[in-house]
């Protein structure tokens, strides 16, 4: 009577993907993300449960593993038009927007009456330079949804990309009608003006984007740019000072006050100026690091502190391994790293399925930077005991800081599969 209790308890792989649905609906991406984990161990061919989890892992920001179950979803119902249209989001969110491309464009063979198809096309045609497509998918957009601003803003920005400037004057007015406060129409349309020599209706509209976005650097250097074409150099000055505050390395912002400060007579500040402008950036310099990723060696070891050790006592063996294993873990907590590492090669060499000593292992070689050996225990601890969600998380993070930035990424997104929701906090910060 009890196991049959216990059956009729069990949730179905059905109830799993509800409760991942309402999840998503309320925000809770990781949760979801554990419910469609559920779903698909349950009922592993069913494309809507890959669909939902590449979702949540898309608003989480973990686009690499969110393209590895938009493939599935694909591979079990290939007319998923949203799930090639979310794939392409998501390859664009990562750089490959040839691919995002090539997303888009089935998905439009699939649906070809959604706006959203077209106007992803056409931004990511726009970000490898193909204008002539960009502008053809924005048109199509906008005859969909013609009051669709974000459609506007990109058709304006592609237009003064092909210096329609006229025409991209009208797209920037049209988006600022629908949306008043929007500070990038107003710098786009205030850009548009400088290439139409209204410099006064330049200076008027980066005066409102200022005003929306105070903190914008470029907004400052173009409406002194403006000031200075109406030879107003001493407002002109302001603005390339606020310019350099936000911007400490714009040479452009040096290179218009030290033309303005010659204006109006200080030569000597000027020329300081000018030479900021031919300097800045203008060296070359030596790039030869080690840690090559964004994940320097320094915030690998402040990320890589934060694992927290799991390991629980064991029955002692005949060899011991636990033993050694567990005075491994002491020498290294009292900064005896190579004894540690001593003690836990004994315990591996004991146990050689021992897991969880090899990931201390790496974990101990990370911190005095042999990271190439780290890397090869935490594969075998992840050899051994697949589901070694830190082992994924360690084995990322020193990937990434060594410059394998893809496969350290995809590292990260498994280790937040597997339920080491940390992880989602370095890919949003670092995988992006």
């Amino acid at each position: 009577m009890a196991f049959t209790h216990v059956l009729k308890a069990q949730k179905t792989a059905a109830e799993y993907f509800e409760e991942g649905v309402n999840k998503s609906k309320s925000g809770d991406f990781v949760a979801a993300l554990q419910a469609f984990n559920l779903a698909i161990t349950m009922s592993p061919e069913n494309a809507p449960s890959y669909y939902n989890r590449a979702m949540a892992k898309a608003n989480l920001k973990d686009h690499r593993g969110a393209i590895l179950d938009f493939d599935r979803s694909i591979e079990l119902n290939p007319k998923y038009s949203d799930a090639y249209l979310y794939r392409g989001s998501s390859k664009a969110k990562q750089d490959d927007f040839r691919s995002a491309i090539q997303d888009f464009s089935r998905a439009i063979e699939l649906n070809p009456d959604d706006p959203q198809g077209y106007y992803q096309r056409g931004v990511n045609r726009a970000r490898v330079e193909n204008y002539r497509g960009a502008l053809q998918d924005l048109n199509r957009t906008i005859e969909l949804e013609p009051n669709n601003a974000g459609a506007l803003f990109a058709r304006g920005t592609v237009k003064t990309k092909l210096e329609d400037y006229p025409s991209a004057l009208v797209d920037f007015s049209r988006v600022l009608d629908l949306t008043p406060k929007s500070p990038s129409a107003l710098s786009g349309r205030g850009y548009v003006k400088i290439k139409l020599n209204d410099f006064a209706g330049a200076v008027n509209d980066y005066s409102k984007a200022i005003e929306l976005k105070p903190e914008d650097a470029e907004s400052f250097y173009n409406r002194g740019f403006s000031r200075s074409k109406l030879e107003k150099y001493e407002e002109a000055i302001t603005d390339f000072d606020q310019a350099i505050r936000l911007d400490p390395q714009n040479h452009r912002a040096y290179y218009g006050r030290g033309f303005s400060k010659s204006k109006l007579g200080n030569q000597r500040d000027a020329i300081s100026d000018l030479n900021k402008a031919v300097d800045i950036n203008n060296t070359p310099t030596d790039t030869k690091v080690v840690y090559m990723g964004s994940i320097s060696r320094s915030i690998l070891d402040q990320l890589r502190e934060v694992v927290q050790e799991k390991n629980k006592i064991n029955e002692l063996s005949t060899e011991r391994s636990e033993a050694f294993f567990a005075r491994g873990v002491g020498k290294n907590k009292q900064g005896d790293g190579k004894g540690a590492i001593i003690d836990l090669n004994k315990a591996i060499e004991f146990n050689p399925t021992y897991a969880e000593a090899y990931f201390t292992r790496g974990m101990i070689k990370s911190a005095i930077g042999d990271q190439r050996g780290a890397i090869q225990d935490c594969t075998s601890a992840i050899k051994l005991s697949p589901k070694h969600a830190e082992a994924y998380y360690v084995r990322g993070l020193i990937k990434h800081s060594l410059g394998d930035e893809n496969s350290g990424c995809l590292d990260l997104s498994k280790a937040g599969e597997l339920g080491y929701t940390q992880a989602y906090k370095v890919i949003s910060d670092y995988c992006n």
